[in-house]
């Protein structure tokens, strides 16, 4: 990692901005709106000016926790898959990617602007998820652990139905039931 000068930041600089997105990420998940950045760097303990160093606009935090929940999807599959079997990988892999639903919670309309402007790329992320649930369905099917006639999209198009009906984290409850349900449906007959 480097900084806008494109040197390694301090250790203490590094500690700082990883405690930034996860704090940014929790208030985002507990949103009605877009909070503010004071409500962001008092929340993490920090002033506004620290806040603004690590990121200096509204857009560049969106899209740092946008890019780090979006890691930990692709990297969580793997790691996931790791430890263990793929169909429970993939059952922990939907509470993932519930929890980066919930993440836009307070961030939609940034997020929004942000995909339609093009400084994200929507596609680029879409391929990066489809990608790690086709590792997760790969494996699943090579261990007779999951059904091998199930494509990412058609678990990707579930998933989105799933957290539309049961948005994350107010009905998380009726969201696990429907993982479940999913669950059920993606073992072998």
């Amino acid at each position: 990692m480097t900084d806008v000068e494109g040197r390694t930041p301090r250790a203490d600089a590094a500690r700082n901005r990883e405690q930034l997105l996860a704090v940014a990420t929790r208030v985002f998940v507990a949103a009605d709106g877009e909070p503010s950045m004071r409500a962001i760097a008092r929340e993490a303990g920090v002033g506004i000016a620290t806040l603004y160093r690590h990121f200096p606009t509204r857009e560049a935090l969106v899209d740092a926790v946008y890019r780090d929940q979006v890691g930990r999807l692709t990297t969580g599959a793997r790691e996931l898959l790791d430890r263990l079997p793929p169909a429970a990988a993939m059952r922990h892999w939907t509470d993932l990617f519930g929890d980066w639903i919930a993440t836009k919670n307070g961030m939609l309309d940034t997020l929004l602007a942000m995909i339609e402007s093009g400084e994200i790329a929507h596609a680029e992320t879409r391929t990066e998820l489809l990608a790690a649930i086709t590792a997760i369905l790969d494996a699943g099917a090579a261990a007779g652990d999951l059904r091998s006639d199930v494509t990412a999209e058609d678990i990707a198009a579930s998933l989105i139905g799933i957290f539309t009906v049961a948005p994350p984290p107010e009905q998380a409850a009726k969201a696990g039931r429907l993982l479940n349900l999913l669950m059920d449906g993606l073992r072998p007959t």
